[in-house]
């Protein structure tokens, strides 16, 4: 379905129109799966992800509002198929009371290439909540509600993978 309106994508996904779901999954493939990569570091769990999020994302259509961006919302279900997947893979400290970190220039810091490698290194807990926090712009309250832990939770693991990420990119220049 060559150059159709998010709109009309949208209402032949919900008529099953199977044009109208390959040109949805077409304009969001790509983003959709460096997400998933970005959260599960696995090419067959990333692929996994987006098989499962896009069959989500077809079932539950008809329950899209319109209350934020379509892009948006298939981000989320994407985002929580990714860390469905890796659930029994994660480890977390709780600690309370965790004060935000100052922003880090990553850029000043090292080269973007070795910045990815540094982040596909992180422990998978760390990896996620920075990688939803700091790349996909998800906010703590989110993060928590998706990975069902607590803010605070949130907080100790981002600030915790910033730390481990500076550590390696300091011994990276050293």
């Amino acid at each position: 379905m060559p150059n159709l309106r998010e709109e009309e994508i949208l209402n032949g996904c919900l008529k099953n129109n199977r044009e109208a779901q390959k040109a949805l999954y077409d304009q969001y493939k790509s983003r959709m799966y460096t997400l998933s990569f970005r959260i599960t570091n696995n090419f067959e769990d990333a692929n996994d992800v987006l098989q499962e999020g896009f069959l989500q994302v077809f079932e539950n259509l008809k329950s899209f509002k319109g209350q934020s961006k379509l892009g948006t919302w298939i981000h989320t279900i994407i985002a929580r198929a990714a860390l469905k997947k890796i659930r029994t893979r994660i480890y977390f400290d709780e600690l309370s009371d965790v004060e935000e970190s100052d922003p880090i220039d990553w850029s000043s810091i090292i080269d973007v290439q070795y910045l990815e490698k540094a982040i596909a290194a992180l422990p998978d807990g760390y990896r996620s909540i920075f990688t939803l926090y700091e790349i996909e712009g998800f906010k703590h309250k989110e993060i928590a509600d998706m990975m069902n832990i607590s803010v605070s939770t949130s907080k100790t693991q981002l600030r915790k993978a910033k730390r481990m990420l500076q550590d390696k990119l300091k011994e990276n220049r050293n």
